[in-house]
């Protein structure tokens, strides 16, 4: 490696990254009807930052994607081999990979509203931007892809709310158990009742007085030994235990 003042080793210079012309017209679009940001980060190819805004089914969010590269080593005597992959490609990573390490979806019929298409739309005023041609494109012309993936969002919400109920029911009421997907989950199907929705709860869990095990104080009995720690709501509860 060089100093400061000196002119590059000439083996510096072949270990660059350096870009090969990209192809303009190789471009793809992520669409987003999930309403949450997401940010995926790819460190093995460049560009591999992918930030997605929250979208929803009225109102998609869109990410117009190009190639991305990765480079391969051959020998320390040659320059770094840059291996390309095409909009198509690099689009397909980023859904399936985000989506892929979700609780309950299964990449068929239960996942996030996330999907891609082919290509993008350039715009011909300068009044607009590619990203509002592009998104006046897709509800017109992929309407049925956005009313496909609203589908699988809303069977997926539906397995995230099931597996809250149990969850819950499961931990004596414990709301580390709950998600923040869950809870999105809920409020996206307007499920605003749901007891594990109250945020203030996760602050009030309290040690069972027999065993020390955390434990929601709204339910008198406790998961982990079966102790009544608390009579009285027992008894206002009208709850009747076997002898």
């Amino acid at each position: 490696m060089g100093v400061v003042g000196q002119f590059p080793l000439m083996s510096d210079i072949k270990r660059r990254t350096i870009r090969a012309p990209v192809n303009p017209l190789d471009k793809s679009t992520i669409v987003s009807i999930l309403p949450k940001y997401i940010e995926e980060r790819k460190h093995t190819i460049q560009p591999g930052v992918f930030v997605i805004q929250p979208g929803t089914y009225e109102n998609p969010s869109i990410l117009i994607v190009e190639p991305s590269s990765w480079w391969k080593e051959i020998d320390e005597n040659q320059p770094l081999l840059e291996i390309p992959h095409s909009s198509i490609v690099v689009a397909d990573s980023v859904v399936r990979d985000y989506c892929n390490g979700l609780i309950a979806c299964d990449m068929a019929s239960f996942m996030p509203g996330l999907f891609f298409v082919p290509g993008c739309k350039v715009a011909l005023s300068k009044n607009e931007t590619d990203y509002d041609v592009t998104l006046r494109w897709i509800k017109q012309e992929h309407k049925d892809k956005i009313e496909a993936a609203n589908i699988k969002q809303k069977n997926w919400y539906t397995q995230l709310v099931r597996m809250a109920d149990s969850l819950w029911a499961g931990s004596n009421g414990n709301p580390l158990c709950i998600s923040s997907d869950m809870k999105m989950a809920a409020r996206s199907l307007n499920l605003v009742n749901k007891e594990w929705l109250k945020d203030s709860q996760v602050m009030e869990l309290v040690r069972c007085v027999a065993c020390g095990h955390l434990k929601n104080p709204v339910y008198p009995i406790c998961s982990n030994c079966k102790a009544i720690s608390d009579p009285a709501k027992a008894k206002e509860l009208g709850l009747v235990f076997a002898q």
